[in-house]
């Protein structure tokens, strides 16, 4: 299969992902609005994610896809079904200590990561945000089980389901919105119990596609042998320095998302709404392509094929340019009508709309650099160097923050958005300077007429999106709901079809992108 095939598929099962994840968010403004309990909510929802990504899709995957990779190529299949074993094991045992662990800790957990819920007036919220955070706790037990699965699912070529499950997930919470808030005195703790079940549903449906290719792991409860296990120890040893890295990346969140329970209120669950639409382009195309080139990457070393590993690099850079940068253009200029079309119902007012507006677009200076990261990291994960990435993403911690100690002043919110797109800008040209130095990454030729090509449909692009900034008032066209989509719909089709046909009048094709699989 070509690699653009399987990040094709990995991206319509994320696009379903995301349609349902704002099919959700559509339902929770319109339920409950941007007020102080729908921020203990992202609160709450935020700190089970924060560990899953430090502790499953970040740190473990970093260091367990490569290595499984080599294991796979050079092992016995009875020999890899040990290291399964061995490794799911332990992630189960250290993943429901911090569990536990976390709930008994939660009041302490949310003042460390919402400290304005601390004010005498902010009661209330502070104890729902606790409520909250300890009946999703368990979420990351499930979740990093799932990581796990997709690891290994990912590694044997199967992308789909990986990259399903995550509708489940939304359906829950869909589910728990329309259907199990009047059980609750508080409402919006059905959110809560939405969630914890997404989780089951998730872990449920990997398990079945590991049990399908024989990979199920069985659970024998000597730790100590799963500890002493050589490939065990270089997957904890990969680990710590990528625990380091994403820790990094997620204690930036964690500052971020304090200081806006400072701000107005509301504030938190603006950027939310905000990084709901970023996720489109991100996961869509960057995660897409990083899941796809890990593996591809990791064979390439293994053989020492340097000329397809630079290859692979320069082919996913160019796919992100070609899509990122027209994303990273509707998302700057078609902010107002893709969240007052989404959002602005009920309980999410004009003032909403227009504070999610500014961090949509804050946060649209940073796509390019999101998505670069998504192929540039795997340059380094795929010959197992984790610590390079991890200095560099220190220092962008630190950057970020004199960012906003100059931005959020200026712009609150917005200024938080904006902090976190131009260090990932920074995250991302350090990424390509190293590759480059170390000759990992030597670009093919044709980058010049390659970006000459893009502009004609760039300005086509941005001359649709400008009109309909000018002509369309996308609040006011909330007292016509179904005519505000059929706008949205328009604007949308024609921005499409001024920007690809642009790209085919300056003579790109799509077999200019089709790369197979190594």
């Amino acid at each position: 299969m070509s690699l653009l095939r399987s990040a094709a598929t990995i991206s319509s099962f994320t696009l379903l992902s995301r349609i349902t994840g704002l099919i959700r968010d559509i339902l929770i403004a319109r339920a409950f609005g941007a007020g102080p309990l729908t921020d203990a909510f992202w609160v709450a929802f935020r700190i089970p994610n924060l560990l899953r990504r430090l502790f499953a899709e970040g740190a473990f995957s970093q260091a367990f896809v490569p290595i499984l990779g080599e294991a796979r190529s050079t092992r016995s299949a009875p020999e890899v079904r040990v290291l399964l074993d061995r490794v799911a094991l332990l992630l189960t045992v250290a993943l429901a200590a911090v569990t536990l662990a976390g709930m008994a800790a939660a009041p302490w957990v949310v003042s460390a990561m919402a400290s304005g819920m601390r004010a005498t007036a902010r009661q209330s919220e502070f104890a729902a945000a606790i409520w909250m955070t300890r009946a999703m706790f368990p979420y990351i037990v499930c979740m990093s089980l799932v990581a796990f699965a997709s690891g290994v699912l990912n590694t044997w070529s199967r992308f789909a389901i990986p990259a399903f499950t995550p509708v489940l997930l939304n359906l829950s919470m869909i589910g728990a919105t329309l259907f199990l808030v009047a059980w609750f005195d508080t409402p919006i703790y059905a959110l809560a119990v939405g969630v914890m079940a997404g989780g089951v549903a998730q872990l449920a449906v990997q398990w079945a596609a590991l049990a399908r290719l024989g990979l199920l792991p069985r659970y024998r409860l000597d730790v100590r042998t799963a500890w002493n296990d050589a490939t065990v120890q270089r997957i904890l040893r990969q680990m710590l320095p990528a625990i380091l890295g994403v820790s990094v990346a997620q204690l930036s969140l964690l500052i971020n998302t304090n200081i806006a329970t400072w701000l107005a209120p509301g504030s938190v669950t603006w950027l939310s709404f905000a990084d709901r639409l970023m996720e489109f382009p991100t996961a869509l195309l960057g995660v897409a392509l990083g899941t796809v080139l890990l593996p591809s990457l990791s064979a390439a070393h293994a053989k020492q094929d340097h000329a397809s590993y630079s290859a692979l690099l320069d082919w996913g850079l160019r796919l992100v340019l070609l899509l990122g940068l027209p994303a990273a253009l509707g998302l700057a200029l078609l902010s107002d009508g893709l969240v007052a079309t989404l959002f602005n119902y009920g309980a999410f007012d004009a003032r909403d709309v227009v504070q999610t507006q500014w961090a949509v677009m804050a946060y649209a200076a940073g796509l390019v650099g999101l998505l670069s990261i998504k192929i540039l990291a795997p340059g380094f994960y795929a010959k197992q160097d984790i610590r390079t990435p991890v200095k560099i993403a220190v220092f962008v911690l630190v950057l970020t923050q004199a960012f906003n100690v100059v931005f959020v002043p200026w712009l609150s919110h917005a200024g938080l958005a904006l902090s976190i797109a131009l260090g990932a800008v920074v995250n991302a040209l350090s990424l390509v300077v190293l590759l480059r130095r170390r000759k990992l990454y030597q670009p093919r030729s044709g980058w010049l007429l390659f970006g000459l090509r893009m502009i004609p449909a760039l300005a086509a692009l941005a001359a649709v999106l400008w009109m309909a900034r000018q002509h369309l008032d996308w609040v006011a066209l909330g007292a016509q709901p179904g005519v505000r989509v059929l706008w949205l719909a328009g604007v949308l089709a024609a921005s499409l079809l001024a920007y690809f046909g642009g790209l085919l009048a300056c003579g790109f094709r799509p077999r200019d992108f089709t790369r197979r699989a190594r």
